[in-house]
């Protein structure tokens, strides 16, 4: 059983600040890309942010700017800071893990964290 274990979420003003994380099994994060994703009622779920082995990271536009997606190897942890929080960044934000393993047959794996529920309101 592999787990993402994530924490941050909450209730946060317009224009305040949260930090989401999601861990996993070493073996895992050593050779994944992690990213982020949301989902608002209603919505498909989206891409939000995304960070590879190498440390390369990208962020979709409509959070350009205000989110940072960065990766600790050390303590196996993705993590999602987010400022200036808008009313429209409401959703149930996911942590991804995904790849192939290191020994035959190669097999990929998509894993999901448990979404962690971030709301924008005053």
């Amino acid at each position: 059983q592999v787990h993402l274990v994530e924490s941050g979420g909450g209730l946060v003003q317009p224009g305040g600040s949260m930090r989401l994380a999601c861990a996993t099994a070493e073996s895992i994060f050593k050779i994944s890309a992690m990213t982020w994703y949301r989902q608002a009622p209603g919505k498909q779920r989206e891409l939000v942010a995304g960070v590879t082995l190498g440390g390369t990271s990208n962020v979709a536009d409509s959070v350009k700017g205000r989110f940072t997606i960065s990766r600790d190897n050390a303590k196996n942890t993705v993590y999602l800071e987010m400022n200036s929080l808008k009313p429209e960044d409401t959703a149930v934000y996911y942590c991804n893990a995904r790849g192939r393993l290191r020994t035959l047959p190669y097999a990929p794996y998509d894993y999901w964290g448990q979404g962690t529920q971030v709301t924008v309101s005053s």
